[in-house]
């Protein structure tokens, strides 16, 4: 890990530490109880807005997980969601046999709150200087409203980052590769609901045309599947327009009668109530933290509709990127780790089938035995 460990000190980071660190005993009154390692609460002093560090796990190694720069109402909202995201980001990189644990970066713009240039590169300063302070600890990559250039921004303060532009010696935008994860895992789908990992012919729904939803309904279509697409932004119907895809708005999307729901957007979108309205057979995306409470998994499993963990199905980009920025691997051996991700699936089903448990369970079986190598029989390099 040339550039994620044993590297000196950012010069800022004695500086920034003195202004913000949140210990677990600030957040004791949380409904939950906290379990994470470390969470780094700072007022950017450039930018003015909460920048949010979580460190879930460090146990198989660095905590890594990408940096989210959205709108919340609330920035204790930002707050839930970097503990929520940091926690499955350590299940995601055990169940994909990554040395790694997991962590989150989220910043939190108020509503009505634009960035300018100006203002996204003293962000993006903040939050470089922020994870500078954890002195290797944790590498952050792109997420939801960041892409590569950022990282190349927080490259300038910090060397914990990677996915950076392939001009600055990165590996540039992960959403390939994590559609080619996404990809694997539906053939693996489909292989255990139908009796075939064919995609051609099968009718799949696409929840959200983002970087990720778009290759993968590129991807779908020139595999003749039937295509049903939706995005909360109408300027991506252009989308299914160019591939002939049937649009929908997004409830009716979520409701129509498919093969297998792609959720490919933000999470929480299946409750008690939205599971009622499903009638597919499957759901397989990349979209995070995709159940808006664990328990919505058994309310999937009773009504007979297989869930692929997100943990397992949305991992081809991070996978892609450690391997290569992180453990230096060709860019062919990283594309062979990622379609793995398919094997992985196909044995989280298999394993949720034997035990009767939902593979939600399954999955997390799957992690803690990794995250307790002594009790773990398989070696990680077969697991990847």
């Amino acid at each position: 890990m040339a550039r994620a460990t044993g590297s000196p000190r950012s010069p800022n980071a004695s500086r920034c530490s003195d202004r913000t660190i949140v210990n677990q005993q600030h957040l004791a009154n949380r409904a939950t109880p906290l379990d994470h390692e470390q969470v780094h609460i700072q007022r950017g002093p450039r930018s003015g807005l909460p920048v949010i560090v979580a460190v879930h796990s460090t146990t198989l190694g660095q905590a890594i997980g990408g940096c989210r720069l959205t709108t919340y109402s609330r920035w204790t909202d930002a707050l839930s969601d970097a503990l929520r995201l940091s926690a499955a980001m350590t299940d995601k990189c055990a169940v994909a046999g990554l040395p790694n644990g997991g962590g989150k970066t989220v910043v939190a713009i108020p509503p009505g709150h634009t960035l300018d240039p100006a203002a996204r590169r003293a962000v993006l300063l903040d939050v470089a200087d922020t994870i500078a302070v954890l002195d290797g600890i944790y590498a952050t990559g792109p997420d939801v409203g960041t892409g590569p250039q950022d990282m190349a921004v927080i490259d300038e303060r910090t060397q914990y980052v990677f996915c950076r532009p392939p001009e600055a010696g990165g590996s540039g935008d992960s959403s390939t590769h994590t559609a080619t994860g996404v990809v694997a895992a539906l053939h693996a789908v489909c292989e255990s609901v139908f009796g075939s990992p064919q995609l051609a012919g099968r009718r799949f729904a696409i929840l959200g045309l983002g970087r990720v939803g778009a290759r993968l309904a590129r991807h779908l279509a020139a595999t003749r599947a039937e295509l049903v697409v939706t995005d909360i932004d109408t300027s991506k119907r252009s989308v299914a327009d160019e591939l002939g895809a049937t649009w929908l708005p997004p409830d009716e999307a979520l409701a129509s009668d498919v093969d297998v729901l792609v959720p490919a957007a933000l999470g929480g979108v299946f409750t008690p109530d939205t599971v009622t309205r499903l009638r597919c057979a499957a759901i397989a995306g990349p979209a995070n933290n995709q159940l808006d409470a664990p328990a919505t998994a058994a309310l999937l499993h009773r009504r007979g509709i297989v869930w692929a963990p997100d943990v397992v199905v949305s991992a081809g980009g991070i996978i892609h990127a450690t391997a290569v920025e992180l453990h230096h691997e060709t860019s062919q051996q990283a594309a062979a780790r990622v379609l793995r991700i398919g094997d992985t699936l196909a044995r989280v089903l298999r394993d949720a089938a034997r035990a009767g448990v939902t593979p939600a369970a399954a999955a997390t079986n799957l992690a803690r035995q990794r995250l307790q190598p002594s009790t773990d029989t398989t070696s990680r390099e077969d697991c990847r």
